[in-house]
């Protein structure tokens, strides 16, 4: 396939890298864990944690989890926000020779008893801030090994104790809950010291991480990310930011501001594994929509990296405190997850001197697939070039290429390209071509110098901060109640969240009111989930053959 792109790569990043240089995520991180032994690899709320203590720490918690009775492939969930524990139960996990399934803290019990029934997870590592979300479905699913920890826990002993009372009795942050049986990281990590660990020896067609998403459709399915995927992906983002990262001083360890969710592929590749890759320090936010917080955390350090999304990115730039940051050493920042807005990339780099460098991709690509140069001095509204061994190409409904400047269908193809969704061949078959291209359901257009734009949706997602909302879904649990007739949910633009959430609903129950909607759906659905705005109609638009006309909702 020709890659007009090539062209225009900058000088020093390569059309192609090895790979193959490691066999796994776990072969990866050993071979991190000992180059940077001594190294900051994370600071959390003032502590610093070395990739060696990572290191330690992962090991016990390994071969705790194999005197669980856990095996190689057996899928163990982690429902933790961006603390400590996040990377160290990653770590353990593969570890362990296990398959780490992803969980949204915030989801409801019924999201969360769809994941952990469809993963078939065996054993779940979460906050006891969500303890009482998986109470309420712990009889129905297969999960029998918990793993509780708190806020404060790797704090060391005065100060974690300070946290954890805060988090429970002052901020009450923790609802009661009740789960014999499950036992406490701590404990866990003490024991694991003086248990033995089994090294798993896995491959590069082996199964790192189920990545949950909506896909092309509204049930949230696994998209099965192979060692190889990410390791690959891992080494396309490091090769590609290079040309940004030779600006910093020699011998200056990378430090990166780790404000997406860990537990979004964004975050998880983009922060975590990268920084594992390159020995890079996380400084880990754990709540980044406290603005005030965030900005004073940020203030107490120099940092060279910032991956983000455009909501966080405009919602700091407008802050009165965001004046108090030192962004002088700022490098790269890599707006992804949602389309970076004009106004703000312009102001960002007004007021820092760096930047915001658009990329794209999806959970199915580990998650990057194109990136704007990292070098690059001006906002394009472009998603940028194909990474090094990445191919990206536009198909018709036929699957045929369209002609250059026509719009067509994003179908990507390279090595950080899913194996699949878990256990759905239908499902995958759908998304993946015979040449092995995976078409996205996004329409772009490529320019004569291989630069990618987005410029329409194949399918209804709605696309919240960052975070995928399928209207089926919504539409699904809406219509259980009992007071409703119909319902159709539609993305808005939405200042904040680049779209929101409408729900438009025609009443079976005259005496349903918009509280009663909004309550349901606090229920039953995630935050960014819910609708922003409630309409109610006497009659939806239709087909003539009965199907809902969503785009004559919109306005």
């Amino acid at each position: 396939m020709q890659r007009p792109w090539l062209a225009h790569y900058p000088a020093g990043v390569p059309a192609d890298i090895d790979v193959n240089a490691y066999t796994s995520l776990l072969e990866l991180a050993e071979d991190s864990f000992r180059r940077f032994k001594t190294l900051p690899a994370y600071r959390f709320m003032g502590r610093v944690a070395t990739f060696g203590q990572v290191d330690e720490w992962s090991r016990a918690l390994a071969a705790w989890l194999q005197a669980q009775g856990l095996q190689r492939g057996d899928r163990v969930a982690i429902m933790l926000p961006n603390v400590l524990q996040y990377p160290v139960a990653v770590a353990a996990v593969l570890r362990a020779g296990c398959v780490v399934v992803n969980v949204n803290p915030l989801y409801t019990p019924r999201e969360l008893e769809h994941q952990l029934k469809d993963s078939g997870a065996k054993a779940i590592i979460l906050l006891e801030n969500f303890a009482s979300v998986f109470q309420a479905v712990r009889a129905a699913v297969p999960t029998q090994t918990v793993v509780l920890t708190a806020m404060g826990d790797m704090l060391g002993t005065l100060k974690g104790a300070v946290v954890n009372y805060v988090v429970r009795h002052v901020k009450h942050l923790v609802p009661a809950f009740d789960l014999p049986g499950a036992a406490r990281f701590n404990d866990a990590l003490s024991r694991g010291r003086h248990l033995p660990w089994s090294q798993p020896t896995l491959g590069p067609d082996d199964i790192a991480v189920l990545q949950y998403t909506g896909g092309t459709t509204g049930v949230s399915k696994g998209a099965v990310l192979l060692h190889r995927n990410l390791v690959a992906n891992l080494l396309q983002s490091e090769a590609w930011y290079q040309p940004a990262l030779a600006k910093i001083p020699a011998g200056e360890q990378i430090m990166t501001v780790c404000a997406l969710p860990l537990y979004h592929i964004f975050g998880f590749t983009a922060n975590m594994m990268l920084g594992l890759r390159m020995g890079s320090c996380n400084l880990l936010i754990p709540n980044p929509r406290d603005l005030p917080a965030t900005l004073k955390e940020l203030s107490h350090h120099r940092f060279h990296s910032f991956p983000a999304v455009n909501t966080l990115f405009n919602a700091l730039l407008h802050h009165p405190d965001f004046s108090k940051v030192d962004w002088s050493s700022l490098r790269i920042s890599v707006g992804g997850g949602m389309a970076v807005q004009q106004a703000t990339a312009r102001l960002w780099l007004e007021k820092t001197g760096c930047p915001i460098c658009e990329g794209y991709g999806l959970s199915e690509t580990s998650p990057s697939a194109t990136c704007n140069p990292v070098d690059t001095t001006a906002y394009s509204g472009n998603i940028g070039l194909p990474l090094p061994n990445t191919e990206v190409t536009l198909l018709d409904d036929e699957g045929q290429e369209v002609p250059a400047g026509t719009p067509g269908e994003i179908c990507i193809r390279g090595p950080q390209v899913m194996a699949g969704y878990w256990q759905r061949p239908d499902e995958t078959a759908k998304v993946m071509t015979a040449e092995g291209f995976m078409r996205t359901g996004d329409i772009g257009t490529m320019d004569e110098r291989g630069y990618f734009r987005v410029v329409d949706r194949k399918k209804d997602m709605i696309l919240v901060s960052g975070f995928n909302v399928y209207p089926n879904e919504v539409e699904d649990v809406v219509t259980q109640h009992p007071g409703v007739l119909e319902a159709a949910a539609v993305g808005v633009p939405d200042e904040r969240s680049g779209e929101a959430v409408k729900l438009v609903i025609v009443k079976k129950d005259p005496a349903l009111t918009e509280a009663d909607v909004r309550a349901y759906c606090e229920n039953n659905l995630t935050g960014y989930k819910r609708p922003k705005v409630v309409e109610f109609r006497d009659a939806m638009p239709k087909t003539t053959v009965g199907k809902i006309l969503r785009r004559e909702l919109r306005g």
